[in-house]
């Protein structure tokens, strides 16, 4: 208490500078301490310094603008992933860090002959967060590439890159064999391998079994990629795989390279629906 009395006796400037220092949550909880607290946790001073400094650009991207009455309620509002650049991506602020978070629609990757309706099928999807999904319909040459600026991201924060996508039932030869990842940035790279599948996905056993000779014969060039990366469910009905990590240490510019690839195998595979890439902080 005598701590929390000498702090009420400092200008509200320097309480807001101080209270600047922690995380948000703790700030509101301060709040609660007196009202010199409240009155510095409540400023728009201090919660201007909680939003990502480039937030009024950001807004400007929105599709469906929002309403606020202060900066903290804008700042609750982030937390949400907000549509912005035409619907092709999403935003918002991770609740633990302040950090910025993105998510690029499957319309913002290179897919590889996604351009043809033989292959892909791009649709709408009742509890996609974008306009538009594709599925792959048929192919024998799967490769999924983003090349990402990490001017827009937050600096000194190390970021993880996930892969977000559903198999659909009729959905086949996506875990015949391991798919490639990878993620570049600068001098670092990742390499790692993962099965299209759930944890829990039975149906392609017999199909696995007949492609384990053609495994087989491919081990010896994927085991050096890396350790075996896994699916993990996500709360929003979506499936999402870590495609590797990064440190994003400055507002440099540069790119970030992710990517996941199954050229291997030569056989055939559909089923596979996609909805994007996200990139939060970690």
């Amino acid at each position: 208490m005598a701590s929390a009395t000498l702090l009420e006796q400092l200008p509200e400037d320097c309480i807001v500078q101080i209270l600047s220092g922690v995380p948000p949550r703790l700030a509101s909880r301060l709040s609660l301490v007196s009202t010199a607290l409240r009155t510095a946790a409540e400023s728009e001073q201090l919660w201007e310094t909680f939003l990502p400094s480039d937030y009024p650009e950001i807004l400007s991207r929105l599709v469906f603008p929002i309403r606020f009455m202060s900066k903290k309620e804008l700042f609750v509002k982030l937390f949400s992933p907000l549509l912005i650049d035409g619907g092709h991506k999403t935003f918002c602020i991770d609740k633990e860090s302040s950090k910025k978070c993105y998510t690029f629609s499957a319309s913002e990757l290179s897919i590889a002959f996604s351009g043809n309706s033989l292959y892909w099928s791009w649709k709408p999807l009742l509890g996609s967060r974008f306009p538009k999904i594709v599925e792959l319909v048929m192919i024998c040459w799967l490769e999924i590439k983003a090349n990402i600026s990490t001017r827009m991201l937050s600096s000194n924060t190390i970021y993880g890159a996930y892969f977000i996508f559903k198999l659909a039932g009729r959905a086949f030869g996506l875990d015949s064999l391991p798919s490639e990842i990878s993620v570049k940035f600068g001098n670092f790279q990742s390499h790692r391998v993962v099965y299209l599948r759930k944890n829990s996905y039975t149906k392609q056993a017999m199909e696995r079994a007949f492609m384990l000779h053609r495994v087989e014969a491919l081990k010896s060039r994927l085991h050096p990629l890396g350790p075996e990366s896994v699916v993990h469910e996500r709360g929003d009905g979506w499936l999402e795989i870590e495609l590797g990590e990064f440190y994003n240490d400055c507002d440099s510019g540069k790119e970030v390279e992710v990517s996941l690839r199954e050229v291997k195998g030569g056989h055939l595979k559909g089923g596979l629906i996609v909805e994007g890439i996200e990139l939060r902080p970690k």
